[in-house]
């Protein structure tokens, strides 16, 4: 079993300690700034550490208790395990793992992998958790789902949702940069106190919400109200959606800052997601709380970080040639007014569309990859000072609106298919299904 897959309490420990903005001592025994206006709860001090004795405890279950739980046993981080062994030996969880061995008893197989189910208590110990990000259904095919919401492993490239998000991030940071070979792991944002937490922590192959109302939502909703509860300093809660933001709705606003927003679906991400500009607001108020030690670096690529001043030569190549995520300014107002009407007027997700979205899927990328290559034409021509310079610059206009538009309606009907098989909850329209399954 790889370390990746099974990371030591120890391990993750030491790994969440190497972020480059800032060790998990300085965020938490940083004075707040000064004319915060919130010095009264952040001057409250972190509760002390739980002594925990897993082993003792162990010894008080009962011989079924103890096999139903072995996985909780080996594999939940013990500073989640001390506050959440209650919640374990609860009727409901009990009964939830009961199913989950009937599930394996009748070859069905189920996701993620069973030593990545508590992968996020591993990553993120109670104690480092700053900011809490909430998905919903795990992913439910193959190297997919690895215990945190929206993240995947290579080279499995990163879903739709999880674009839309760098999206976000680089219209909040132009310094992002978007993971080589359209990388989806999260791990670095989980290692510095990211907790990326779905409602539901297992799934069935290739069947969206098919393990949703059978004790996990329960349970993760108790993880929450700890964080929530025993955070007093404060976190950043990010919900999106309908379904994140019911979630959320107990959660001391005072205490803590309430992050709300569409889902960065497909489906929804045009009608306000982009610019929610919840990265940055997550940052400016961890900062005003903790000083600059307090802030995520966002960054998902070695060596680099979103406080730096300026993105490298290559993502701004990228950005130039249309290939970047992170179009900013008038040009995306335009595109996303586009993409909304053209949602709200006639997108629908049916169960039997995945042939027909497939299909649309290519043709679309056929007509992408023309209109990119007239683009790059146009821009040699411009440099070679083939044409003159009026005309060149009223068809660089007209061609990068087009291609904009092109480009990010080829991204949401293919990506709706793709969408359609993550089996993500998303917050629709009134005229697009509230749902998408598989």
């Amino acid at each position: 079993m790889s370390n990746l897959k099974r990371k030591a309490p120890a391990e993750a420990g030491a790994e969440a300690k190497k972020a480059k903005q800032g060790t998990l001592t300085s965020f938490f025994g940083a004075k707040p700034a000064a004319g915060s206006g919130s010095s009264s709860s952040s001057s409250a001090s972190e509760p002390p550490a739980i002594k925990f004795d897993k082993a003792k405890w162990a010894a008080t279950l009962t011989p079924e208790q103890r096999q139903l739980l072995q996985l909780e046993i080996d594999t939940l981080h013990e500073s989640w395990l001390a506050l959440l062994k209650d919640e374990l030996v609860s009727k409901e969880f009990l009964e939830l793992k009961r199913f989950l061995d009937r599930e394996t008893k009748a070859d069905r197989k189920w996701f993620p992998p069973k030593e990545d189910v508590y992968s996020w208590s591993r990553y993120t110990p109670f104690h480092s958790v700053r900011v809490v990000i909430l998905g919903q259904d795990p992913y439910h095919n193959h190297n997919q789902a690895h215990g945190l919401a929206f993240s995947v492993r290579p080279p499995t490239p990163a879903p739709p949702s999880l674009k839309n998000m760098y999206t976000a991030l680089q219209n909040d940071y132009p310094s992002f940069v978007v993971p080589p070979n359209r990388g989806g792991l999260l791990t670095p944002w989980a290692e510095r106190g990211v907790l990326m937490l779905n409602t539901c922590l297992t799934v069935r192959a290739h069947e969206a919400n098919s393990h949703s109302n059978r004790g996990w939502e329960r349970f993760t909703q108790r993880v929450i109200d700890l964080v929530a509860q025993r955070r007093t300093r404060g976190v950043v809660f990010m919900a999106w959606g309908t379904p994140a933001g019911k979630r959320v709705q107990k959660v001391d606003a005072k205490r803590h800052l309430v992050l709300k927003s569409v889902h960065p679906s497909p489906l929804s991400a045009a009608r306000g997601f982009f610019t929610c500009g919840h990265f940055r607001k997550a940052n400016v108020w961890l900062e005003e709380r903790y000083g600059p030690d307090g802030r995520v670096d966002w960054s998902l690529v070695p060596g680099r970080s979103i406080f730096d001043v300026s993105p490298p030569p290559e993502a701004e190549e990228e950005a130039a040639e249309g290939k970047g995520s992170g179009a900013k300014g008038e040009v995306v107002k335009k595109v996303e007014a586009v993409v909304k009407q053209a949602l709200s007027a006639s997108f629908h997700v049916m169960e039997d569309d995945e042939e027909e979205m497939l299909k649309a899927m290519e043709e679309m990328e056929e007509k992408l990859e023309k209109e990119t290559g007239k683009v790059k034409a146009k821009e040699k021509d411009e440099k070679s000072g083939s044409s003159s310079s009026n005309n060149n610059n009223n068809n660089t206009k007209t061609t990068n609106v087009t291609t904009a538009t092109t480009t990010t309606t080829a991204t949401t009907k293919p990506e709706a298919a793709e969408t359609k098989k993550e089996g993500v909850q998303v917050e629709g329209d009134e005229n697009a299904a509230p749902e998408v399954q598989a």
